[in-house]
């Protein structure tokens, strides 16, 4: 999928080119470190210090002072950092495919959670920045409209581009000639190279690049290859894409290069002389195979289509292809069914791309001067090769997001404090004693009373907290030493107050302590009473 290379090229790169004298990596995922390490090692290695910052540890995150999820999901973060106070570090995402039901409910999301003036989402293209300002957009109209609102904060976009490491697509002559003799491309034939997913519903229909293959060689009279790499991971999606890719170019000689063969992710775009991609499919948002195709220094005969539209130069790095499709208004239905799950996530592609019409002629006409020209490929080909290392490369990419991370800063740095807040006050994820607030009889007072209910209370302790019915609470619970000291304090005799026990604990322990009463109470070693 094109968000996790794209996700690790950010880290390859950030760990690369970012002007830091140490880096913070958040271990979200309560990973071990024996895992995390190799990956660095794998990637980086890192060349200054790494401070690792655990899952629940929100106060560290005020050190490197801003987060980047490499999502546009900052709703749950933006809820979670009230706890360390609001201004504490800065919030950035970045978007990937932004049609996916669940995404499009994280970007109406930012105008309803606590996303700050010292956040922002990075979108990739102006295309996807427009996009998503068009829903922000509707999302704000329809709170003016249900409930009167008039001061919606609008949350921050930037565009930024995706990057790529541009000195891994360096032509090698020694692997055309490899990688020609394996598909048997002889040598001085023309080859146009697909690179991608191979799914019709949810990359792109094969079907254009076939019709303007099939015309390109009919009209330089010459053999044209049409090399596709890729695959999908459902049998039925390879299937279907290789045979519409096989439907409508009867004169051109197909090479399929199976993910599965992973010697030729990097060598094979040095077998093609033209690099083909005409996507016609929401799902795809910015491309990151055309600016790769760019580093390798292939011409590109690519669709006018979301980010394509910013990566490649019509007429200089190769050709834009015109694209069209319905006007707004007529895909009511399409968004009514996607919404309510009638045919589903591809189901939903499937129609859109129907309605996307790439034009075939230009596309033809495009490859065909391709095909003729060597000199036309030769010039483009540099001009993309050097655009990619310009614009695109993480050297470039990485100092962007850190100046927009010294804004933030400057922006949250000015703002006054804002204190640490309880965790439960997300109405999208409430404190569950309040929410269920009227399940049980009632809740514990600092007027009740405990006491012990009987004398071997303090023996049975640890074996009842390494019971199986309690594991995976523990980090929830007072500690053993708390609980000890606690119960240390009862007696089977004399009940006592939770406001006198409390007051004996220091104040940040007091909620694990009268929290840990209950517990205490279930596991039968305690009596709450009541005044």
């Amino acid at each position: 999928m094109g968000r996790h290379s794209a996700g690790e090229g950010f880290l390859r790169g950030f760990l690369n080119h970012a002007d830091v004298e140490r880096f913070y990596l958040w271990n979200v995922l309560d990973r071990p470190r024996a895992d995390l390490d190799p990956l660095l090692e794998r990637l980086g290695p890192p060349p200054a210090p790494v401070t690792w910052i655990a899952a629940g540890d929100r106060a560290g995150l005020a050190a490197p002072g801003a987060v980047h999820i490499p999502t546009p999901e900052l709703q749950s973060e933006a809820w979670a950092r009230r706890t360390a106070g609001a201004t504490s570090y800065s919030l950035t995402g970045v978007t990937h495919t932004i049609a996916e039901t669940y995404i499009m409910g994280e970007i109406a999301g930012l105008l309803i959670a606590p996303i700050e003036p010292w956040d922002a989402l990075v979108c990739t293209s102006p295309a996807v920045q427009n996009a998503v300002e068009t829903q922000l957009a509707a999302v704000a109209d329809h709170l003016h409209q249900r409930f009167g609102v008039t001061r919606i904060p609008p949350a921050q976009l930037v565009t930024i581009p995706l990057g790529v490491r541009a000195d891994d697509f360096t032509f090698d002559p020694d692997a055309r000639k490899k990688w020609r003799e394996v598909l048997d491309v002889p040598a001085e034939a023309v080859a146009a190279l697909y690179f991608g997913r191979f799914s019709v519903a949810t990359k792109m229909n094969p079907a254009p690049m076939g019709l303007a293959l099939q015309q390109a060689a009919r009209r330089t009279g010459q053999p044209v290859y049409w090399i596709l790499f890729g695959g999908d991971k459902t049998p039925e999606e390879d299937r279907a894409f290789r045979e519409a890719a096989a439907a409508f170019c009867p004169d051109v000689h197909l090479r399929f290069v199976g993910e599965a063969e992973p010697d030729a992710h990097g060598p094979i775009w040095s077998a093609a002389d033209v690099f083909l991609s005409l996507s016609d499919n929401v799902q795809e948002s910015f491309g990151l195979t055309v600016p790769e195709a760019m580093a390798a220094g292939l011409p590109s005969v690519v669709s006018d289509w979301d980010g394509y539209r910013s990566s490649v130069r019509h007429g200089t790095d190769g050709f834009a292809i015109r694209t069209t499709t319905p006007r707004p208004g007529l895909g009511a239905d399409l968004a009514f069914r996607y919404a309510h799950g009638i045919g589903g996530y591809a189901g939903y592609f499937t129609a859109q791309s129907q309605f996307t019409a790439v034009d075939v002629e230009q596309a033809a006409e495009a490859l065909a001067a391709l095909f003729r020209d060597p000199e036309l490929r030769g010039r483009m080909g540099a001009a993309a090769r050097a655009r990619a290392r310009e614009v695109f490369d993480w050297r470039v990419i990485i100092p962007q997001y850190q100046r927009l991370w010294t804004e933030l800063a400057r922006r949250r740095q000015a703002a006054p404090p804002q204190p640490p807040r309880s965790g439960g006050d997300n109405p999208w994820g409430l404190d569950p004693f309040r929410m269920f607030a009227a399940y049980p009889t009632r809740a514990l007072t600092h007027s009740d009373t405990v006491q012990l209910t009987r004398a071997h209370a303090p023996a049975e302790l640890a074996a009842i907290m390494a019971a199986p019915s309690v594991r995976g609470a523990e980090v929830l619970l007072p500690t053993l030493s708390q609980t000890e000291t606690l119960i240390g304090m009862l007696s089977h005799d004399h009940p006592a107050a939770v406001s006198a026990l409390l007051a004996r604990f220091a104040p940040a322990e007091r909620p694990f302590i009268e929290r840990g009463l209950v517990w205490l109470a279930k596991y039968g070693l305690v009596r709450l009473s009541s005044r």
